[in-house]
Parts: structure tokens; C-alpha cells; sequence
């Protein structure tokens, strides 16, 4: 079984504190040699400068491989390829192009006006551009708002002919849940990777929320064990215990990459990346 790749998610800071936590996660991360790493959106286009801000100062300063998330919320189609085109203007080649959940206090997502309606057509412009290497979510468990997995897959399908290169699971808990996918994707005709997005569990409240709303589900065994290690303690030392045997079941099941979700808090992915044998490679290069 050879090492695999990775690649880690961070998100823009909002604060001078949180500035910090970004960059300490970089250099912490950075010496694994990730293929590239992503800067997300905050819900509803929120933090859309401070994402800019934040991708463009990793990629000069760091010398990573930085791919922008660009979603289709509350902006003019314009607005939104012109953001692009300064993330090519900066060397950014690579952008996570989704449509994006809806701003706070809406219910659903609508499309702007004069905005992109749906991800398909935001990746198909940014495809005519031929500027940049396109990567797009997927959902193992179905998306929320999908009718059924089968619809959901289709949909995929449809962002892969619009010209995206590979798609980036929403995370899940259990390497059937991944593999079960893989294979509908297979089926359904889709032949770009598909890569896992782990999540190691910073904080056990927080994931039970999130995994909630997005639909994943947590199976009843990881329950009990953080009932347990949170009493004792131990809740570091049972998240990076679930989260490599999830990366090395992925492994054995034919994996080669796998994307962190780090939650800017880097020490568990990092000793995860360790279980696995990913070791140091590289520094950062540039620093300011």
C-alpha cells in the first residue's frame, strides 16, 4: 500500500486571532507537501474578500498550491468571473467551484438576479476561460435538498461534463459509505477521481451539529465512544484513533488521496497524516 497524497481545507480568518490560527496552520501543515490546499466561502458569500485575502497571501507566501472556493451566492455573474479572473491574475489556477448555501435568514438558496442559477453553469464558464483546474463537491450520503442519491449523482455527472476535473466528498464516518459511492459514480459514467474528505473530530458538539445539517451520518458506535472519552478525557486521542482507520480502510480500498477538512486547528490532521506514514517533506518557502 503506497502513501497517499493530500490536501487540506483551511478557512479565511475573521479576526486578528484567527489570522494567527491560519497561519500556524499553514506552517504546520505545509512540510506534508500537500497537492494543493483550499480556502473556503463562508455561508452565503459571507467572507468572499477575506477568502481572496487569504488565498492569495498562502500562495505567495507559502509556495502551496492553493485552490479558491467560488460560489454562486449573492453576486452578478460578472462579479463572480471577475473574482476569478483576479485569482488568475494572481497565479491561483485552481478553484472548488460550488453553488454555495444560502445567506443567513434565507431558507433556500436563490440565484442572484444576474447571478449563476446552479454550480453547473458557474463551472461552465470557468471552463471556457481555460485558466484553471476546476474541482467540485460531492455528497456520499445525498445532498440535503436532492430527491435521492441516484439525482444527486446525476447531477455530479452533469459538473464533471461541465468541465470539472474531480470531485471532493463531503465527509462521512464509515469507508463503505465511501466505497458504496465510488461505485454508483462508476456506474453512473462519471471516470474523474473522486476523493474522500475526512474530517478528524476537533470538537464532538460542533460535528454532531454539522453532520446534521448536512446529512451525514454518525453511527451509533462513535457515539458511545465519545460519551466515554469525553468523560475520561480522551477525546484527542480516540479522534485521531477513528479518523486513520478510516484513512487506512480508504487506503486499502484503493485510495490515493485524501482531502482534510482541518477546521484551522491542524494537530490532529497532522498526527493522522503521521499514523499513516506521511511524512515531512517540505518547508515553507517565501515566508514574509
Amino acid at each position: 500500500m503506497s502513501t497517499p497524497s493530500v490536501s487540506f481545507e483551511f478557512f479565511p480568518p475573521k479576526s486578528l486571532e484567527g489570522s494567527f490560527r491560519l497561519w500556524d496552520c499553514v506552517n504546520t501543515l505545509a512540510p506534508l507537501a500537500p497537492t494543493f490546499v483550499s480556502v473556503t466561502y463562508g455561508a452565503g458569500g459571507t467572507t468572499r474578500k477575506l477568502t481572496h485575502e487569504a488565498v492569495s497571501t498562502i500562495h505567495k507566501t507559502s509556495g502551496l498550491n492553493v485552490a479558491a472556493h467560488l460560489t454562486c451566492v449573492d453576486a452578478t455573474r460578472a462579479e463572480t468571473l471577475e473574482i476569478a479572473q483576479s485569482y488568475a491574475d494572481a497565479g491561483v489556477r485552481e478553484i472548488v467551484a460550488l453553488r454555495g448555501d444560502a445567506p443567513k435568514g434565507q431558507e433556500k438558496f436563490t440565484a442572484h438576479p444576474d447571478g449563476f442559477a446552479s454550480s453547473v453553469e458557474l463551472i461552465e464558464s470557468l471552463a471556457n476561460t481555460g485558466q484553471f483546474t476546476i474541482r467540485v463537491g460531492a455528497y456520499p450520503e445525498k445532498h440535503p435538498e436532492a430527491p435521492d442519491q441516484a439525482a444527486d449523482i446525476a447531477f455530479l455527472k452533469r459538473k464533471i461534463d461541465a468541465g470539472a476535473s474531480s470531485a471532493i466528498t463531503q465527509f462521512f464516518f464509515e469507508a463503505d459509505t465511501f466505497f458504496r459511492f465510488r461505485d454508483a459514480c462508476v456506474k453512473a459514467g462519471i471516470d474523474a477521481p473522486i476523493i474522500p474528505g475526512i474530517l478528524p473530530i476537533e470538537n464532538w458538539n460542533g460535528t454532531q451539529k454539522f453532520s446534521a445539517q448536512c446529512g451525514t451520518h454518525i453511527p451509533q458506535v462513535i457515539h458511545d465512544a465519545f460519551t466515554n472519552a469525553t468523560r475520561d478525557g480522551t477525546t484527542d486521542l480516540l479522534a485521531t484513533a477513528l479518523a486513520t482507520e478510516l484513512c487506512d480502510e480508504l487506503l486499502r480500498g484503493g485510495v490515493d488521496h485524501l482531502h482534510f477538512y482541518t477546521l484551522n486547528r491542524p494537530e490532529l490532521t497532522r498526527d493522522v497524516c503521521h499514523a499513516l506514514g506521511i511524512a515531512p517533506k517540505a518547508r515553507l518557502q517565501n515566508v514574509a
